[in-house]
């Protein structure tokens, strides 16, 4: 199978390089590029690829902007690129939906692999930077009691698997975790984000710490 790529930047350079690296690879094809926010969404429903490779400060219509609109239009994964680790606009682009980030000047390997990973339905999401993102942003207004209500939706084991998987860990590290199986891991999350109205594992971080379940800077044991 051929991953299909659409790759959106305003600067010429950025994507053309995005571009030439992973029509390189085996397996990936981009399939499409655009400029803007506006020009993405009808590239993406146009297209239909299965990442959207998407620029998060962008004039007129921007990444965050761009990515809602492409997740509830379109069933393509969203990596958004930033070029500062702690962009607030990537907090708003993960829970809009996006997968997860890289920085814009992450290494050649790393922008391949980052799509191939949330190509696979995985969320991308280095847990340092992403627990500083978001205890940036959450801190200044402190857990919400309604998404903390939500909690009691979830079972014991649910929970668990949340407060582990907010610490960055994959399946299999929850498993070992959890003394279970992967694929008992695998529902325990497909049970959250049924239960929560979550689209993939990217969303259960931001929820985690929007509730109050994961705090950064705390072990999460």
């Amino acid at each position: 199978m051929v991953l299909r790529v659409l790759v959106v930047d305003d600067q010429d350079l950025f994507r053309g390089g995005f571009a030439l690296i992973l029509n390189a690879q085996d397996g990936i094809t981009v399939v499409g590029e655009a400029s803007d926010g506006a020009a993405a969404i009808t590239a993406a429903v146009e297209l239909e690829p299965d990442v959207v490779l998407m620029d998060i400060r962008m004039p007129g219509v921007d990444g965050v902007e761009a990515t809602a609109e492409i997740c509830t239009r379109t069933s393509a994964r969203v990596l958004v690129l930033t070029m500062y680790d702690l962009d607030e606009y990537v907090y708003d682009a993960l829970r809009a939906g996006a997968a997860g980030f890289l920085l814009k000047d992450a290494r050649r390997e790393e922008l391949v692999h980052g799509v191939r990973t949330v190509a696979a339905g995985e969320a991308l999401l280095a847990p340092s930077v992403t627990r500083r993102l978001i205890a940036d942003v959450v801190g200044r207004g402190g857990p919400r009691p309604r998404l903390a209500a939500r909690l009691g939706e979830l079972t014991e084991r649910e929970i668990a698997t949340l407060r582990l998987v907010a610490r960055g860990l994959s399946n299999a590290e929850v498993a070992a975790e959890l003394v279970v199986s992967e694929h008992t891991v695998k529902t325990h999350v497909s049970n959250v984000l049924t239960k929560l109205g979550l689209r993939d594992r990217a969303q259960a971080v931001v929820f985690a710490y929007e509730s109050g379940l994961a705090v950064a800077g705390r072990s999460q044991e």
